[in-house]
């Protein structure tokens, strides 16, 4: 029976999968999961953080099988697994602005940032997560990409299936959009 499965498309699988096949769901698995922890990697820059998030993706395929609408399964687990990885380094960041980290600062007041600079660069670091968020997905995907996690055109270009020219050309039209989102707001 197994065998059979092997051979069926991702389509197949994905409508055997929303009439509750746990087969389904287990070839899946096997056939994307390593692929999905490399590319998941290259954003989290640690494997196991990686592993972590694609087998959170699997668990979230089976609960949301019933109300998934997908045409291409591969195109819809790269997307999940971008997504949950970049939430995944917002979520660090934020951790990092946390007062928790900081409480040498308040032994050394003059030469770290005091409470109320700190609440001021959390509530900023928020504002501008808020505004890229506010950016069209692939603006925001590309700069994400360059300016977080520091990938070059070149890498951008063969992970998102683009030429540099493209990606030259979102992350212009992003910047003039951060840009023009910003002049419309307090300084941040």
């Amino acid at each position: 029976m197994r065998d059979v499965y092997l051979s069926k498309s991702d389509e197949d699988l994905m409508s055997l999968l929303m009439n509750e096949d746990r087969l389904a769901l287990e070839i899946l698995f096997h056939r994307y999961y390593a692929p999905l922890c490399k590319f998941s990697s290259i954003y989290v820059k640690d494997y196991n953080k990686a592993e972590e998030l694609i087998a959170d993706l699997f668990m979230r395929l089976w609960d949301k099988r019933n109300h998934l609408e997908v045409k291409s399964v591969k195109n819809y687990l790269f997307t999940s697994a971008k997504n949950l990885s970049f939430n995944a380094i917002q979520r660090a960041k934020l951790t990092l602005l946390s007062l928790n980290d900081h409480q040498n600062t308040l032994e050394y007041p003059d030469s770290h940032l005091n409470p109320q600079d700190l609440l001021t660069s959390r509530e900023s670091y928020t504002e501008i997560i808020a505004l890229i968020d506010l950016l069209p997905s692939r603006q925001r995907e590309v700069l994400l990409m360059s300016r977080i996690d520091l990938l070059g055109k070149d890498t951008i270009a063969d992970l998102l299936g683009i030429s540099v020219r493209t990606v030259e050309t979102l992350l212009y039209q992003a910047l003039r959009n951060f840009r023009s989102y910003t002049t419309n707001r307090p300084a941040i």
